[in-house]
């Protein structure tokens, strides 16, 4: 549950918005934006207007441009409209200049001039292309289909970031995500957490990787029986590359995998079974939560308000040796149960094998369930799953585009896939890079004969969460919002009565998104930081990796790295020389490499660093917890840090080169004097323990 988050400010969330959209379904949907008739309103304000059409943008004719006309500008009253310029020319008849706004006689800027649309490039957007294509229309913001040859605001990819041709703009993909969700890499991100604050993480089931870990995973589960003959446990193996319940299976023994090669060549992660889930109707389900992650610094989170319940298609039963392989029952993917006989196709948000999560958290709340908990731990897995995973984030991001080289900013709609306990406890299951962004489902019309059709109850979710994420990363909101300022307060300015109406059209124009929906989705970071930001130990320990790394786009710490860091930091004592830090490299990075299959570059991963890490701070803090003893060793090398750059600060003010200049704080360049090439230039921690200043790299 959140530490001291305000329980009333989620009861009135939950009131206001979940509760609210399942009772009045009816109005919600009167509410939706018919993607025919986007533009209808400008349309008929615009009657009155000269017919003869505005002017073009520059390269509004270009090649690949959608068929979407942009927004028109603000209408004016007939008295007050000024007839229409010729092509080329401003309102008040001067020539237009390209990449200038239009001035008026007195100096002001142009209140009447409208922004251009946004632009979105959905070439590459996939399987949320019906999706993309509906959220531009309601947006009124301009599509390129296949491409353009300008830079686009915005480029929107369907399962990978990787684009070379990308130097600008914002793109809905992180370097690196797809690798850092797989189930292999998410379990040990997690572990090290739950290795710190085994409290915290326990929201994620007991977790051993195969082949490395199956002789752990056996002697565990033996030494556990030993001790408890009653225990029974059922473990669920999961492939780390699959996808859509490919490859999953139940297990009641370690006997049981399946080794015959298969996991040399295809690495799995074999899971304690939740053998006690909450059920409705009999039947198991999971819920599939979208989560923004608008920015990796600052780090900002958001959760959408509403998510799906996938259902099982078979009644469940706790699993035994009879039902092992009774998928329907044990697995909750849609891809497979929407193969079974029993699934249930319905245009109800509350009915049916796949229904709106606001439906279910209504249902529970008509039985008396706490709903305010059961967000208040919802949203408190999702910040802690994030913090687990931004470390390695960070070091991917630095990789593909680093400091100082041109390369868009990065956002990205992941799926939490969760499930709750009988105890309403919710357990996170896995989390998506890329989640299914599809509003229609594949319907058998006759036996081997299928249609789509348009699934309401998927449309309802993900058009707006697509919608409003693109209305959060929108890249003119502050122009355009600045630019109805203006306007509005020109409007106030004249005092002639007769112009209400105009005022009335100002305060329309002060909020372009009036004709939609409010943003469904809600800021959980940097809003609950205060709570969560104890468990960044590992968020500040990539800090320093990343420090001393060295060579722009590596992502992995050579021996002359780990060597400096630990002269830098001061770690080396007469109990540990130099020759026994390079062994602690050796022993760890050859460890690591064995494990990996990544073998692009050679030296010390961010994971094995971490590990090195944990052992130098057991060193030298022997008597307290890990977590403690971590988070003083992290304030030690900070501190030594800080004096190392306040040093070579005053250094620099001294003049030692007329041609050296010194950054201004938070700029990702060095100072100089040169430093070593191992070395970066963070900030000094400003607040304690809790928090370090990450200027070498601005992460969006």
């Amino acid at each position: 549950m959140l530490r001291g988050s305000p329980e009333r400010e989620l009861a009135a969330w939950w009131e206001a918005e979940a509760v609210a959209a399942t009772k009045a379904q009816a109005a919600k949907e009167q509410v939706r934006v018919d993607p025919g008739a986007a533009g209808e309103p400008e349309r008929k304000a615009g009657e009155e207007q000269p017919k003869e059409p505005a002017p073009a943008p520059p390269c509004a004719a270009e090649e690949g441009d959608a068929r979407i006309p942009p927004r028109p500008p603000p209408t004016l009253p007939v008295s007050l409209a000024k007839p229409e310029p010729a092509s080329g020319l401003c309102p008040h008849g001067k020539s237009r200049i390209k990449g200038r706004s239009c001035k008026r006689s007195s100096g002001q800027p142009d209140e009447y001039c409208s922004l251009r649309p946004v632009t979105v490039d959905s070439s590459k957007a996939r399987t949320s292309l019906d999706a993309l294509k509906i959220s531009i229309r309601q947006l009124k913001w301009k599509e390129f289909p296949f491409g353009r040859r300008l830079p686009c605001d915005i480029y929107w990819h369907g399962v990978s970031f990787h684009d070379n041709d990308i130097f600008s703009g914002q793109v809905n993909k992180f370097p690196g995500m797809t690798e850092m969700v797989r189930k292999i890499t998410l379990s040990r991100a997690v572990r090290i957490m739950q290795n710190l604050f085994p409290e915290e993480y326990n929201f994620y089931p007991r977790s051993w990787i195969l082949p490395d870990e199956f002789q752990l995973f056996v002697a565990q589960v033996r030494m556990v029986k030993d001790g408890d003959p009653s225990w029974k446990p059922t473990f669920i193996v999961k492939p780390d590359s699959g996808c859509q319940g490919d490859g999953i299976y139940l297990i009641k023994d370690p006997s049981d995998i399946r080794l015959s090669g298969t996991l040399q060549s295809r690495p799995a992660v074999v899971q304690e079974y939740i053998c006690k889930p909450l059920l409705i109707d009999k039947l198991k389900f999971d819920i599939r939560l979208y989560v923004l992650l608008k920015s990796l610094e600052p780090l900002e989170i958001y959760i959408a308000k509403d998510g799906l319940s996938r259902f099982c298609t078979e009644p469940y039963q706790e699993p035994n040796p009879k039902n092992l392989h009774h998928i329907f029952m044990h697995l909750t993917n849609y891809s497979l149960n929407v193969h079974s006989g029993n699934f249930v196709h319905s245009d109800s948000t509350s009915t049916g094998s796949k229904r709106t999560f606001s439906s279910i958290l209504y249902r529970l709340s008509s039985k008396g369930v706490d709903i305010k908990k059961i967000w208040s731990d919802i949203i408190s897995l999702v910040i802690k799953t994030v913090i687990a995973l931004t470390p390695e984030l960070k070091v991917f991001y630095q990789s593909d585009i680093p400091a100082g080289r041109p390369g868009p900013t990065c956002f990205q709609i992941l799926g939490f896939d969760i499930l709750l306990m009988k105890n309403l406890k919710p357990i996170l299951l896995e989390v998506n890079a890329n989640p299914s962004m599809r509003i229609e489902h594949e319907q058998e019309l006759s036996p081997g004969v299928f249609e789509n059709v348009p699934s309401l109850v998927d449309e309802e979710v993900k058009v707006a969460v697509i919608r409003d994420t693109l209305r959060l990363m929108d890249p003119l909101k502050k122009k355009r919002e600045s630019q109805s300022q203006l306007l509005g307060k020109s409007l106030a300015s004249k005092e002639n009565p007769p112009h209400s109406d105009l005022a009335s059209t100002s305060q329309g124009n002060a909020n372009p998104d009036a004709h939609l929906p409010s943003i469904c989705l809600k800021q959980v970071f940097p809003k609950y930081a205060k709570q969560f930001n104890y468990l960044r130990l590992v968020d500040r320990m990539a800090n320093l990796f990343i420090r001393f790394l060295g060579i722009k786009g590596t992502m992995k710490l050579g021996p002359t790295g780990f060597r400096t860091f630990i002269r830098s930091c001061k770690l080396s004592s007469s109990s540990l020389s130099m020759a026994a830090v390079d062994i602690l490299y050796i022993d760890i990075t050859r460890r690591w490499n064995s494990m990996t299959m990544d073998q692009r570059d050679s030296g010390m991963c961010l994971q094995a660093f971490v590990e090195a890490f944990f052992y130098l701070a057991q060193r030298k803090f022997k008597m307290l917890p890990l977590h403690e003893q971590v988070a003083s060793l992290i304030d030690l090398c900070e501190y030594h840090l800080s004096l190392l750059d306040e040093k070579r600060l005053v250094c620099g003010r001294s003049g030692t080169s007329s041609g050296s200049r010194l950054q201004p704080s938070g700029t990702p360049q060095e100072a100089a004097p040169p430093a070593p090439p191992a070395e970066g230039r963070p900030q000094p921690c400003t607040d304690g323990a809790h928090k370090v200043s990450h200027s070498r790299h601005t992460l969006s």
